[in-house]
């Protein structure tokens, strides 16, 4: 079966869609670069549009995830909140643990 592969999304719900890819690679560009602006300028996404999922993504899961520091001499800044961090690292491992499992059963009946 030439060419053939698969792809997989995670999306975790509540009463709606709440958390994935969008919202992890937002909160990873913040953590590596320290501003909200940054993170959603570097996914082509609106700094209004990257506060408002930031927003439902607070009420969903009922904590703040962003330490957020507004203007200033040196400019303002985010930082993840612990509960945060935690959010994006059990997704992040959640993700790396059923990819694992997607290659190895795709290995088992498509290779």
């Amino acid at each position: 079966m030439e060419h053939l592969r698969y792809h997989l999304t995670v999306r975790l719900y509540r009463q709606d869609k709440s958390f994935g890819p969008g919202p992890m690679r937002l909160l990873r560009g913040v953590e590596e670069g320290g501003s909200l602006h940054q993170a959603a300028e570097a996914m082509g996404m609106s700094y209004s549009k990257a506060w408002t999922l930031l927003r439902k993504l607070e009420k969903e899961w009922g904590f703040t995830l962003l330490d957020r520091q507004s203007g200033g001499p040196k400019g303002g800044g985010s930082v993840l909140t612990p509960e945060g961090r935690d959010l994006l690292e059990r997704y992040e491992a959640m993700c790396a643990q059923v990819e694992q499992a997607a290659q190895k059963a795709f290995a088992q009946y498509f290779q």
